[in-house]
């Protein structure tokens, strides 16, 4: 990692037979260019894919608003004074999708004019998918049968949405893209807010650079635009990075490691009845498919289920009840209601005895994993409602504007007079050769730090250098040639 960051800095004219005399001098302000050089490499590198994760995220910030418009019969009923027991509910489903598939959980009605949710463990769909029949809780008419997404309960367009956001659509190869944005979008993010402060601390116009100069035409006005909106969108973009690597494959099972290390990893409700505890994470709902019972779960035990968690710590009316997967688990009552203020409690019973195997309150989590569960609530757009994912948007917006504004930049720096089609130069070489023995230090450390971290940075890092020495060698031998 050290020959990479030496290599964004190298000097254009430095040969190994120069003597000391003829390197380059100590200079001042070597940070800068370094970040400058890394800031546009970056930026013109990884964009397309920070673009996309800041277009999809955008889309899918809007998705539980259009959610509810497009899925209405399902979701909504008219209010009545009285509903059917969960039973009741359930066997009308089961009557409906006959007995081909297992029941795999239910959640009730979580409000008057809302409809109960009875899932299935289709074996046909993929992972963290089942199919979902929607019942009047009233009345036992079955609403709609549409395929569910995780734990958020994803109906097929928002699925969709999130899907192209995660991976492009294209399964577990596609999440590449977003940890390649993920990992990124922060870097260049810090890498800007350093040249913001380096430039403001010179400036004698230092309004301009917390909103755009109108004044300004060509390259000055799309640079003032570029450097004001970045400050403004950089909290968030950084927020975003830290909460979508979580995400990742390869840099969030790295932040996961750390998190237990630290002791702040998520805790697991024990489902055994031999008290075992399982293994759990705040993201199981995107790996692998959901359970199904290997008996079959009698409906009537549903309702005492929920009656016995409401006494121990269920509280709201966001609820999943899941008979035991296997023999010899529990069942699990479980709140799944991730709006302020967070109610994830779960309790585990035992389906013989009815007595409560084990009992989980998100009270007693770790602060890390609080702050992992908020993090990932926020980042959904589902902490604070409608507020939350219109903030969203609008991030998302100033994100995808940075990076359209960043090519502008290149395009508009670029060489008219030779060619209307040649790409603007990448900012000089130098900075690091000519940086104090302790900088070099200092940045060889980072990187190496980085690079274990988020291998996808230490990866195309090294393709930036890669990519830079080829662009190098073929213009010397253009200019030998002249």
């Amino acid at each position: 990692m050290t020959t990479t960051t030496e290599s964004l800095g190298a000097h254009p004219h430095a040969s190994p037979g120069q003597s000391r005399e003829q390197r380059p001098k100590r200079q001042r302000g070597w940070l800068a260019q370094l970040l400058l050089r890394l800031h546009f490499y970056a930026g013109v590198l990884v964009g397309p894919f920070i673009l996309i994760a800041a277009v999809s995220g955008g889309l899918y910030a809007l998705t539980p608003v259009i959610e509810k418009a497009v899925y209405a019969h399902e979701l909504r009923v008219p209010v009545a004074d009285a509903e059917l027991s969960l039973a009741d509910q359930i066997r009308a489903a089961q009557q409906y999708v006959g007995g081909d598939v297992a029941l795999s959980a239910v959640r009730p009605a979580p409000e008057p004019g809302a409809t109960t949710r009875v899932l299935f463990a289709d074996p046909s769909l993929g992972g963290s998918e089942s199919r979902a029949v929607f019942v009047d809780p009233a009345t036992a008419e079955i609403r709609g049968d549409l395929t569910v997404y995780g734990t958020s309960g994803a109906l097929p367009l928002r699925t969709w949405v999130d899907n192209l956001h995660r991976n492009l659509n294209l399964g577990e190869p596609g999440r590449f893209y977003s940890e390649l944005a993920a990992s990124w979008l922060g870097i260049i993010a810090l890498a800007g807010l350093g040249l913001w402060i380096a430039r403001i601390r010179k400036s004698r116009t230092k309004k301009d650079f917390v909103r755009p100069n109108r004044r300004y035409t060509g390259y000055r006005k799309t640079l003032s635009w570029h450097t004001s909106l970045g400050i403004w969108a950089l909290v968030g973009a950084l927020f975003l990075s830290a909460t979508g690597i979580t995400w990742s494959q390869y840099a969030g099972g790295n932040v996961r490691v750390v998190r237990a290390a630290l002791g702040g990893g998520t805790p697991a409700l024990a489902t055994s009845l031999d008290g075992a505890a399982p293994a759990d994470d705040e993201h199981a709902h995107h790996h692998g498919p959901a359970s199904a019972p290997t008996g079959e779960a009698n409906p009537d035990t549903f309702d005492a289920m929920l009656a016995i968690a409401q006494r121990i710590n269920v509280n709201t009316g966001l609820v999943e009840i899941k008979p035991p997967a296997e023999p010899g688990q529990a069942w699990v009552v479980k709140e799944i209601k991730a709006a302020f203020p967070t109610e994830v409690d779960q309790v585990a019973i035992n389906g013989s005895t009815m007595e409560v195997v084990d009992r989980l309150d998100f009270a007693d989590y770790p602060p890390l994993a609080k702050l992992s569960r908020w993090g990932i609530d926020l980042h959904m757009g589902a902490m604070f409602g409608l507020i939350n994912q219109l903030v969203l948007l609008l991030l998302a917006a100033g994100i995808a504007t940075l990076v359209v504004l960043g090519y502008l930049m290149w395009w508009r720096r670029r060489p008219t007079r030779t060619s209307p089609l040649e790409f603007a130069s990448p900012p000089r070489r130098g900075a690091v050769r000519g940086a104090p023995w302790w900088g070099i230090g200092i940045v060889a450390v980072a990187a190496i730090g980085i690079g274990i971290v988020l291998p996808f940075v230490g990866w195309t890092l090294l393709g930036f250098v890669v990519i830079d020495t080829v662009v190098r060698a073929v213009r010397e031998r253009r200019v030998r040639r002249a």
